[in-house]
């Protein structure tokens, strides 16, 4: 009877589509794994592809071109090393699964099948798979071990399973994307599964960027006694080794590596960096252009680009106009200064006199308003995407969620872009991070150590500097009261009665609430971003454009019993 087990859990970034690249990688991580005497390597959820496929794995040559993949990986298995458990689409007659492949001794051993397809918040897999049957465990060197995949241990269906038919061990490849708290319920619902099971656990999960979705890898494995055995780190590619043994029975890992997690505000950047990194890298851009307002969101994002890409691939762009103040001059060149970039001024008052030059005649009589403003920020987006065009970059939006709640923003103008990492930071967190960047050079940064966003942009009160003398409380309530009240009607979805009853005044309340329901269609037409919050807008969030309803403001009480009792009665309580 076996009593050791030495696997190598690889904790990678594919490429979603790169089919072959992503074997190469895998067969690299096997042969790595094969020079540390592991018996077994794991890959995560739909390695061979990349997670997720979305409508792309419907297409017949992209199933045939996965399949075709792991066959062939297969075959490397005669030549005696590591056993390989991969994620893969799988086709069975007319039925196609999300699933795992053993292979080994050049062949496929098993497949088993993801029970448990997710169809909320971000994930859409009932759409393009099938369940699997409720599996049983696969053997490896003697050892039954129950591959959960995903959301299979979400619920106790599966694992329940896996002990009745003889698993020893869980092993879970992972495609679970970040958002903040998510590591902590991660690791509830395994020690649940832990104790419902008396069983091990080891947590696998993908790492890298997926368009708005990020994967923070973070895998770890819980022992059978509840207790945390190893923790790989959050962000970063690793292929791990981790030794398990039985004793008296029961196996456990030996001498596992615990590395911190970052959590909070360092958390919520790393994604952020490795989100924008990842879009840029995989989609094949130079670098990236950004207009530098010398206000603290474009500083941010600056950071962060640097961060990613490092100070060469960054073009920073100052793109002044009459109400453009002297400091924000001052604050934009010393943040790129400080982050070492390319910095141009762009004067936009001969493309703004041109502009009112030919609409002159149509707009005869009309006073100036809210049009003219929007001009400014339009001709900004025009110069950013004509240097994206002339040189290849892609251009960053800068935008918060904050902004993007209400509908601060321009379309064609500040929300030209390709992408947007602080897309789903609320204003606050904005502050947040660039007090935390100045006092933390994060993990893998290739931007410089210190202050790389001056004080005075972290302290000067925010305007979009359109108008005379203009800040963003002129047409907005304070961050502070802003984000506590998105954060209500966004992330948790409470009624307005409710909001007003944690302290807020009705009015505002009832007024940021139609700043958000009216400003769906131009968040219809944003960039992507890095996934963040518990619901970010696009992929989370999903809100008709055309939407006559109304929250009335007032208490809204449902009793289900009645209503089952009662039907044809009203059973609101107002």
């Amino acid at each position: 009877m076996t009593h050791h087990l030495r696997l190598a859990l690889a904790q990678l970034n594919p490429v979603l589509g790169d089919i072959s690249g992503n074997l190469k990688r895998a067969r690299a991580a096997r042969a790595d794994a094969a020079k540390a005497g592991a018996d077994l390597i794991v890959f995560t959820e739909l390695f061979i592809c990349g997670y997720p496929p979305e409508d792309l794995v419907l297409k017949p040559a992209f199933q045939l071109a996965c399949m075709t993949a792991v066959e062939e990986f297969a075959g490397d298995t005669a030549d005696g090393g590591p056993a390989v458990l991969i994620g893969s689409p799988w086709r069975e007659g007319d039925t196609l699964m999300n699933a795992v492949a053993l292979l080994n001794e050049g062949r496929i051993e098993a497949i088993r099948y993801k029970v448990d397809l997710p169809n909320y918040g971000v994930f859409d897999e009932k759409r393009v798979f099938s369940p699997g049957p409720l599996p049983g465990p696969v053997t490896v060197k003697g050892v039954r071990i129950g591959v959960p995949i995903c959301e299979d241990i979400w619920t106790d269906e599966v694992t329940e399973c896996l002990v009745e038919t003889g698993a020893e061990l869980l092993i879970v490849p992972n495609g679970s994307p970040y958002s903040q708290w998510k590591p902590d319920k991660r690791l509830q619902i395994v020690i649940s599964r832990v104790v419902e099971t008396g069983l091990p656990l080891v947590y696998l999960n993908q790492v890298g960027g997926q368009d708005e979705l990020l994967f923070d890898g973070g895998s770890f494995g819980i022992e059978g006694d509840r207790t945390l055995g190893f923790q790989l780190p959050a962000f970063q590619e690793t292929v791990a080794i981790v030794d398990y043994e039985r004793t008296r029975g029961r196996w456990a890992s030996k001498n596992g590596t615990i590395v911190p997690m970052p959590d909070g505000i360092a958390a919520d950047y790393a994604a952020c960096v490795l989100g924008l990194r990842d879009y840029v890298e995989k989609n094949r851009f130079p670098g990236v252009v950004l207009g530098l307002s010398g206000g603290i969101d474009s500083a941010v994002v600056a950071a962060m680009a640097v961060d990613a890409l490092g100070s060469d691939r960054v073009h920073c762009v100052m793109l002044p106009y009459l109400y453009t103040a002297s400091e924000s001059l001052q604050d934009a060149e010393a943040c790129a200064r400080a982050l070492g970039c390319r910095y141009d001024v762009v004067p936009i008052a001969p493309v703004i006199d041109g502009f009112n030059q030919v609409l002159a005649p149509v707009f005869a009589g009309r006073n100036a308003d809210v049009t003219e403003e929007n001009l400014q920020s339009r001709a900004r987006g025009t110069i950013l995407m004509a240097i994206s065009n002339k040189f290849g970059s892609m251009v960053l939006t800068t935008g918060n969620k904050s902004e993007m709640s209400c509908g601060y923003a321009t379309l064609y103008g500040d929300m030209n872009g390709g992408f947007n990492p602080i897309k789903d930071l609320y204003k606050q967190q904005v502050f947040a991070a660039a007090r935390w960047r100045n006092e933390n050079r994060p993990a893998g940064a290739r931007g410089p150590q210190g202050i790389v966003i001056p004080e005075n942009i972290i302290t000067r009160p925010p305007s979009a500097e359109l108008r005379p003398d203009q800040k963003d409380e002129d047409s907005l309530p304070p961050y502070a009261i802003l984000d506590a009240i998105l954060e209500c009607l966004v992330e948790r979805e409470l009624p307005i009665s409710e909001i007003v009853a944690r302290g807020y005044d009705l009015d505002t309340v009832k007024r940021v609430e139609g700043l958000l329901r009216v400003a769906e269609y131009k968040r219809r037409q944003a960039a992507p971003g890095v996934k963040i919050t518990h619901k970010n807008f696009g992929r989370d969030r999903r809100y008709p454009i055309t939407n006559a309803f109304r929250d009335p403001g007032v208490k809204v009480v449902f009793d289900a019993a009645v209503r089952m009792k009662k039907p044809q009665e009203d059973v609101v309580d107002f």
